[in-house]
């Protein structure tokens, strides 16, 4: 009832406190506080903060009127103008509460003697509520209250959330559910301000409390608050627009143990005991890739001892490594045939050797390899994918004549490159990558995908005539280009015979989406599928949300200068050299486009690592002195060498044409 500890009680006993949290619990209501003088209740507490009282008498006045708005949970919804029972609670009804009661206790704010009375009338009232919330009507009060929270003094506040959260944790799955449509209807400014407010309680009680970086699972608020993220975490998913995913990543989350809390989650079966990883938007990208890493450490490990087993006992020769000889001119052949042959081998560490090559593997030639391969498999005239020209996305080809195990290839190199950490220039939408962890998608997705055709789409979901047919003049069909001619594909039974009015365009848009997004490229996709999940399977990939994959395979668009030259090494230059100034002044100088260029020229791709610069090492080498050669790139080792050119403009000139001369990847 109060903290989801489950106490037992005698069936007599209407009336306990819980030996955990210590809060009240009655079985039977009690009956409502004696009301106060009508110059002192709930009802004069704002015209009371409009009068702004100064003199003494005035101000006690205004802090009895406080203790009496929070003295029970219905002197809380009066205070927020919500008829008495039995009036329904709708959303709308909601949101009047929560703008009213915000509006009350900003001005609240500024009286300090009635903020004291408030909040300990408040802690009075929510270590004993007086019943068993059971009703949207009482879940509201606490949604009320979670407003009062922010004019709170931090120990008030903190000692508040903690019992909001234990109580609304308790809570049926009918009642949170309404909260999740209120909470999600909030202003922009009081949605962020709860989820800042979450994220202040859970770092408070494990910094404040040290035992708890190791005993936080044994811990009610902690557990509590986790609940009550996951709320406010439903709740954005529908908002337009959302806050990002990252607003939720705690950083104190990020110290505790997180791999030791990752194995207690794998392990702990039907018992419920709490992790965060059942919690995972609370953790930062960057920790689950730690996870993710030792996940595949740990299957590495279990590969290579299982290799040098066979080697010693049954005299199988295999590689501890995961080993492809690649000849450059069969680059697609050779590493589907490899690959297809060391399916059990792909946790393994990834060595990639070209025939006839002197090197050894010490990343370079792995990144090359993911970039060659991908270069080609993603080439358009390849014909796997075609790509949008509006968005520049790609999509996997309806009519592509490659056999499936192609698309395997794809599937199995953007999970090796998730392993291996490293960058893929590929433009898959992010509803390859919902689609990849189970996730639903739909026209939203489409708009991402195909903008023009999405936006027909939505003209014709938002024509409001009863002329539909003649308008749009759409049947039921798909149409897609196959070597040049169109192909009309039904969405029903004769679906070229069946005209789309303004009764049917909502299913006529629904079959559609579903069929450009789902049942066209259903073959092409679950193969693709099928090959990640060969390298990607597994319980870490669960914790991660479909944003963050896209962030691991694709990089990020945010082009860091201050970053990379924090993290830039020089050889052969010093770093007060002219030529060094400029070499970072022209880069901060040039526009988005041209900044996402040059990290192309260099890195092979235009985006930056998912956890940000520090994982991103350039490397700016000196050639010598001035000369009239351009600069010269090493994708593979992050390296652009340069001379010591005679001024700024030249070395501009020169970085510009060495950027812009390049063929790049994937080039239409």
């Amino acid at each position: 009832m109060c903290c989801e500890t489950v106490l037992g009680v005698p069936p007599a006993v209407r009336s306990f406190q819980c030996a955990v949290c210590q809060t009240v619990n009655d079985l039977d209501p009690l009956p409502p506080p004696a009301p106060p003088p009508p110059d002192r209740g709930p009802a004069a507490l704002r015209p009371l903060l409009a009068a702004a009282p100064a003199d003494p008498a005035a101000a006690a006045r205004l802090a009895e009127a406080a203790a009496a708005a929070f003295a029970s949970l219905d002197s809380v919804l009066e205070l927020a103008g919500v008829p008495p029972a039995p009036a329904p609670i709708d959303d709308a009804a909601a949101a009047a509460a929560v703008a009213a009661a915000s509006s009350a206790f900003a001005a609240l704010a500024t009286h300090p003697d009635a903020v004291a009375a408030a909040a300990a009338a408040a802690a009075r009232l929510l270590r004993r509520p007086g019943r068993h919330i059971a009703s949207e009507r009482e879940a509201l009060a606490l949604h009320v209250l979670m407003e009062l929270a922010s004019v709170l003094s931090a120990k008030d506040r903190f000692e508040s959330l903690l019992r909001i959260f234990g109580l609304s944790a308790a809570l049926g799955h009918r009642i949170q559910k309404a909260l999740v449509r209120w909470t999600s209807s909030l202003p922009a400014a009081s949605f962020e301000r709860r989820v800042e407010l979450v994220g202040q309680f859970v770092t408070n009680r494990l910094a404040t409390n040290p035992e708890l970086m190791e005993a936080y699972d044994r811990d009610w608020g902690i557990r509590a608050a986790a609940r009550a993220s996951a709320l406010l975490f439903t709740a954005n998913m529908p908002r337009v627009p959302r806050l990002p995913h990252s607003s939720f990543y705690n950083t104190m989350v990020d110290m505790v143990d997180i791999v030791a809390d990752f194995d207690r989650w794998q392990r702990q079966g039907n018992r419920q005991l709490f992790s965060f990883c059942q919690y995972a938007f609370m953790i930062s990208l960057g920790s689950k890739m730690t996870i993710l890493q030792a996940d595949a450490e740990t299957q590495m490990r279990q590969r290579f001892q299982e290799a040098i087993v066979r080697m010693a006992f049954h005299g199988v020769r295999t590689d501890p490594f995961l080993i492809l000889s690649i000849r450059r001119a069969y680059l697609i052949q050779d590493s589907l045939n490899q690959l297809q042959s060391k399916i059990l081998d792909l946790k393994k560490k990834l060595v990639i050797q070209f025939v006839g090559e002197e090197g050894v593997d010490a990343g370079g030639l792995t990144k090359e390899w993911f970039l060659l391969l991908v270069r080609q498999l993603f080439d358009p005239l390849y014909g796997m994918f075609i790509f949008d020209d509006d968005s520049r996305l790609c999509w996997f080809n309806v009519s592509s004549l490659e056999h499936e195990t192609q698309y395997q290839l794809v599937g199995i190199v953007v999970g090796l490159s998730i392993y291996n950490n490293t960058i893929l220039d590929v433009q898959l939408p992010l509803a390859c990558f919902k689609k990849l962890l189970g996730y639903p998608v739909g026209l939203e997705d489409l708009k991402v995908l195909q903008p023009s055709l999405a936006r027909g789409l939505q003209q014709l979901l938002d024509y409001t005539g009863d002329d539909v047919e003649d308008v749009f003049c759409r049947t039921f069909v798909a149409e897609y280009e196959a070597f040049g001619e169109i192909v009309q594909e039904p969405l029903i039974p004769d679906g070229a015979t069946v005209p789309v009015t303004s009764q049917n365009k909502q299913d006529y848009v629904t079959r559609l989406v579903d069929w450009i997004l789902n049942k066209s490229v259903a073959k092409q996709f679950e193969a693709f599928r099928a090959g990640f999940f060969q390298v990607c399977g597994g319980n870490a990939l669960s914790i991660f949300l479909p944003e963050e994959i896209e962030l691991m395979v694709r990089g990020s668009a945010q082009f860091d200068l201050q970053g990379l030259r924090l993290t830039a090494e020089l050889d052969g230059f010093e770093p007060n050299e002219p030529v060094i100034e400029w070499f970072w002044q022209i880069l901060d100088a040039f526009d988005a486009e041209m900044q996402r260029s040059f990290l192309s020229f260099v890195t092979g791709t235009d985006r930056i690592p998912a956890t940000g610069t520090e994982t991103l090492r350039i490397k700016v080498s000196c050639l010598g002195p001035d000369s009239e050669a351009l600069p010269i790139a090493h994708t593979c080792f992050n390296q652009i060498c340069i001379h010591r050119y005679s001024s700024k403009d030249k070395l501009e000139r020169k970085l510009r044409q060495a950027t812009q001369w390049s063929t790049g990847f994937l080039v239409k």
